[in-house]
């Protein structure tokens, strides 16, 4: 009798266990559907699950539907509702919904559904893809060539964090983000709806949408203040005081992130917000969330895990590049800590990772190191997050630091650019912003590409296709971008290079500021140091080299 008890007890336990582990927050489950079968929308009809403008940004880019456009066959939902299932969050591109339930039975037994694949977190991840301290720093201007003293009183204590990415210039151009839709995933946005750095944004209808993912309403402005805080550095306006990187944007305000506590079911919050936001064509997505610790151990992540194609969140901020959205999200803050590393979804490919440094271009302390697990360069980036300047809860203008605020500093300026640039995609933006960063040319795994120049970035956009390259593969510049030197490599197969060969630079106003001689009579390979060119001006140049009847051309940016 002993015997038997002590089994009841042990399969008992076992049960247990085996719920407990498919939980995704206490007393919440995922669900993994098997199929869309019979599903009532179809890809030849796209207007049914996708709005006009993401259907217009879709065609723009030629980016083809897929399955995982298809919303989850609601017969499925239906049926589980029927069952007793409360319904919090369905994916449309996980085919998976979060479930709220106290009744375990019923939970053991969803597995024998036929539509149902699994319940918890599915092993097959990795095969699908396709509040912070506050630290009172002071903030000093840096010298600056092109500075006018006008731009510091116009965006007051925030100058810094704008004018180190070269983004007052930007402005300057008439690029504020004006028609740019971006989305903000965060915890909270604490009375944006009458602070005063809110007041533009909200006279002038620029906030499109709000919703709670957490809660399942429209509440957002009661809950937590992070990214109140976080929106602040890219749409406050407070003149002389506080100025975000695109005032002019439209903005669509999600809650996915439960402040009080952690569990992955937050990354699964975050993946249907962006499908939301997918839905309704946003060009720019900004997550100052990382994640991978959780309150629950057995959900936590490990460094194996940052690879980008593991996490949920990771795959998911991948997919939303897929579809065109340009996702821009903070490095985190472990940088001291024994994790140290960035956080899920910064180690996604094709998203936009951003760290944090001080005022002096220094690197934040926190600031989470690359690499990823698989060595790539992570962050990608680096903006002012130590301190950032931002809304106060009161309505003054206060700083907090984090990474938190230095990736939506980036984000608004990415906004920004890509208003400048739109006949191109979400990559060839992040492409410009990393080649404009001052360490491109020596990345490393604390920086990642370096601070970026995003009046550089527009100036070097704004030469792509003005030059024939169809023979650009002859000359190569490198290291591109450069400070004090370059090296000009030429392959001159069928090509005579005489000894009186010419290398030319031109500014983009067409005015030679350089000319060398090429001494060479190789007709391979050569390689031509140019170290001459430490006092140009930062900007877009065009190198040309003559050699008898041919002539070849190269872009480079001076740092």
């Amino acid at each position: 009798m002993k015997k038997i008890s002590s089994l009841i007890i042990i399969i008992a336990i076992t049960i247990i266990s085996g719920q407990l582990s498919a939980q995704v927050s206490p007393d919440h489950y995922l669900i993994n559907l098997a199929d869309k079968n019979n599903t009532p929308y179809s890809l030849d009809n796209p207007e049914s699950f996708l709005s006009e403008r993401a259907i217009l940004r879709r065609q723009r880019y030629k980016i083809p539907y897929s399955e995982n456009d298809l919303p989850v066959n609601p017969a499925y939902l239906d049926s589980l509702k029927v069952l007793g299932l409360k319904i919090v969050n369905v994916s449309k591109w996980f085919n998976s919904l979060t479930v709220y339930s106290k009744d375990t039975l019923l939970l053991d037994t969803l597995d024998k559904i036929s539509f149902v694949k699994s319940v918890g977190l599915s092993s097959s991840l990795k095969n699908l893809k396709e509040e912070e301290s506050k630290l009172s720093i002071p903030i000093e201007k840096k010298e600056n060539n092109n500075f006018d003293s006008s731009d510091y009183y116009f965006y007051g204590d925030s100058f810094r964090q704008i004018e180190m990415l070269e983004g007052h210039n930007l402005h300057k151009e008439g690029y504020r983000g004006e028609g740019m839709l971006i989305a903000v995933l965060d915890a909270g946005f604490y009375k944006v709806d009458e602070l005063p750095a809110f007041d533009s944004i909200r006279q002038n209808n620029q906030i499109v949408g709000v919703y709670d993912f957490v809660d399942r309403d429209d509440m957002v402005y009661d809950a937590a203040s992070h990214g109140m805080q976080v929106l602040s550095t890219m749409a406050g306006n407070i003149p002389n005081q506080l100025v975000g990187t695109a005032p002019k944007a439209k903005y669509l305000l999600l809650r996915t992130e439960q402040a009080a506590t952690e569990y992955i079911i937050e990354e699964h919050n975050w993946v249907v917000a962006a499908e939301y936001a997918d839905s309704l064509g946003v060009d720019v997505i900004n997550s100052s969330l990382g994640y991978n610790d959780f309150d629950d151990d057995r959900q936590d992540h490990t460094y194996a895990d940052m690879d980008g194609n593991t996490a949920l969140i990771s795959i998911g901020a991948d997919i939303a590049a897929s579809k065109g959205i340009l996702v821009v999200t903070s490095a985190g803050n472990e940088g001291f800590s024994d994790w140290k590393y960035i956080s899920a979804p910064a180690d996604a490919d094709s998203v936009l990772s951003i760290g944090a440094v001080t005022p002096e271009e220094s690197i934040a302390y926190f600031s989470s190191r690359g690499p990823t697990v698989d060595n790539r360069i992570k962050p990608d980036v680096c903006a002012m997050g130590m301190p950032s300047v931002v809304s106060g809860t009161n309505g003054s203008v206060s700083t907090s630091s984090g990474t938190s605020f230095s990736g939506p500093i980036i984000a608004g300026m990415v906004a920004c650019l890509w208003q400048a640039h739109p006949e191109l995609n979400n990559m060839q933006i992040i492409d410009a912003v990393k080649r404009s960063a001052n360490r491109y040319s020596q990345p490393d795994t604390i920086y990642g590409y370096g601070i970026p120049d995003f009046y550089a970035a527009h100036i070097y956009l704004n030469t792509i296709g003005s030059i024939d390259e169809s023979v650009e593969h002859l000359l190569n510049v490198f290291p591109n971008p450069f400070k004090d030197y370059f090296n000009v490599a030429f392959f001159a197969q069928n090509i005579e290079i005489p000894y009186n060969s010419k290398l030319e630079i031109y500014d983009l106003q067409g005015k030679i500021v350089m000319e060398t001689p090429i001494n060479s009579q190789l007709n391979n390979y050569s390689v031509t140091k140019i170290d001459q060119v430490e006092n140009l001006t930062r900007g877009i140049y065009i190198v040309r080299l003559i050699a008898n009847e041919t002539v070849l051309f190269k872009k480079v940016l001076k740092l």
